[in-house]
């Protein structure tokens, strides 16, 4: 049984789907980063950046429980473990590879800097918010002209970097960031995955916890206020 230690955010609905396409057995333990349960000993034990999602796999490699942090490397753990959704050929886990990777240096990062200085900072800076914007947009244009010349981001094969890209593009759509006659491949894309079942199981994970409304206080300084950066 694995544990999976997360929120309902798009880094843990990467982990979400990828459960539910791989048809391991898992169970949810729920981390509620707005109260601060992320820098909570027991989860600093198994994920010591204070990020979700992590996950304990009690029956890992041998027999032996294993922990793991860093969204990418559970969706890699994951594929392993299950024999799914990276491709085997070398060019084509390859490009899955460094298509999850571009997820992880780039997507993530910028578009979650967009969505800070865009939605939640407490001051709007217009230059941070034009330079996350533009790259936003220069991302998006990235993810179109690879989707011209593939049906998903490794190739001909849906795997874990679809997975690793979607919840960010869901999550940017949904915050007002419509998708574009612009983007004619991404949309394409996008709308394939949104119909997988295992993609509307992963998103229905903790669907009850979702923040609606304004930010309160004490969630702001979990996430943005000194509460990140005290000693531990």
């Amino acid at each position: 049984m694995i544990e999976v230690h997360t929120w309902p955010t798009p880094n843990g609905h990467k982990v979400h789907i990828m459960l539910e396409e791989t048809g391991l057995p898992y169970e949810v333990h729920p981390v509620d980063i707005g109260s601060g349960a992320q820098f909570d000993p027991a989860f600093l034990a198994i994920s010591p950046n204070n990020k979700i999602p992590a996950i304990v796999d009690r029956d890992g490699p041998g027999g032996r429980p294993i922990s793991i942090f860093e969204s990418g490397a559970i969706l890699l753990y994951l594929a392993e473990k299950a024999g799914k959704l990276l491709p085997t050929a070398p060019h084509a886990r390859w490009a899955a590879v460094e298509w999850l990777m571009f997820q992880m240096g780039s997507i993530g990062p910028m578009f979650g800097q967009y969505n800070h200085f865009n939605n939640y900072a407490s001051e709007k800076i217009p230059y941070a918010v034009e330079r996350y914007t533009n790259e936003v947009g220069r991302l998006y244009r990235v993810l179109d002209r690879r989707l011209a010349a593939a049906t998903w981001l490794a190739g001909d094969e849906y795997s874990v970097a679809d997975i690793a890209v979607f919840p960010w593009v869901r999550s940017n759509s949904r915050k007002g960031e419509k998708l574009g006659a612009d983007l004619p491949n991404v949309r394409r894309w996008y709308a394939a995955i949104d119909a997988r079942p295992a993609v509307q199981r992963g998103f229905a994970v903790l669907s009850d916890r979702q923040r609606s409304g304004p930010m309160d206080a004490k969630a702001r300084e979990n996430l943005f206020g000194k509460k990140q950066y005290e000693a531990r």
